[in-house]
């Protein structure tokens, strides 16, 4: 009887090595997974995101906003690069270094792609729930669809879907008062 080899995982010390080629490199469960560039939408989408939330935080400072590239160590064997990530003053104080983030900010938002889509639904989530990721946004440009998670007793409970086509707006309990219209969000 034959036994295959025992996977080796990667660790932190790995992912430093990793190569600076501009594409978004992460480890989840000490496995390396590579993301090509994004494409134009999804930047256009991203930026209009940050601009919206970062414009709010700078009347209402209560927070800071990070976008892509700026990691996330969870754990020796888990580092990700969320397309954004929303942290109050608070948790800031205690996760936030010069380097990067130590720990599970308050929200994680990940802007779906057909190469990521599967994974961001599936192991992210999974991880950003057991890190305690207190909300999870899934951003879909190409169907114009936010699907929101927020953790309920160490669980995300199920998912909010939000739509553009029915004037939807995203709202979060993070940022109370900030009204994002999925019109702002998704340009034409």
């Amino acid at each position: 009887m034959s036994t295959s080899p025992a996977r080796v995982k990667l660790t932190y010390d790995d992912f430093l090595r990793f190569p600076d080629d501009g594409k978004r490199h992460e480890l989840i469960d000490g496995e390396h997974y590579v993301t090509p560039s994004p494409n134009t939408r999804h930047q256009a989408v991203s930026g209009n995101l940050h601009f919206l939330i970062r414009s709010w935080l700078e009347a209402h400072p209560i927070g800071q906003v990070f976008y892509a590239p700026f990691d996330i160590v969870f754990s020796f064997f888990d580092v990700v690069e969320p397309d954004l990530l929303y942290m109050s003053s608070q948790r800031a104080a205690a996760i936030l270094n010069d380097k990067h983030v130590i720990g599970a900010p308050e929200l994680v938002v990940e802007i779906a792609s057909k190469g990521t889509r599967k994974r961001d639904e599936t192991i992210k989530k999974q991880l950003y729930q057991r890190s305690g990721v207190e909300e999870y946004w899934v951003v879909d440009p190409e169907r114009d669809v936010v699907r929101i998670y927020r953790n309920e007793h160490g669980r995300f409970g199920r998912a909010i879907e939000l739509r553009r086509e029915e004037d939807d707006v995203l709202t979060t309990p993070h940022l109370e008062g900030l009204e994002l219209p999925l019109r702002r969000i998704f340009p034409r």
